[in-house]
């Protein structure tokens, strides 16, 4: 487990975006689109619409993961 981002593409809105996440969220964004059975570009384009307009997709997506890990939890 090394903590280094690590730059990713997404297509979002039909645009190739890049986005840096530690491996263990990209691999938990991965299991939660899985587990909606949609395409982690999918789970993105919710994510950023949802978003605040001053808040980076990647931040997005750090606290989408930590929220559903959160909710996991008995």
């Amino acid at each position: 487990m090394s903590g280094a981002p690590v730059k990713r593409s997404l297509t979002l809105k039909g645009h190739r975006t890049s986005v840096s996440l530690e491996d263990e969220f990209w691999q938990e964004f991965r299991r939660i689109a899985q587990e909606k059975d949609i395409p982690i570009n999918a789970l993105a384009a919710e994510i950023d619409v949802a978003r605040d307009p001053g808040t980076g997709l990647a931040s997005a997506i750090r606290v989408y993961v930590l929220n559903r890990v959160r909710q996991a939890r008995p």
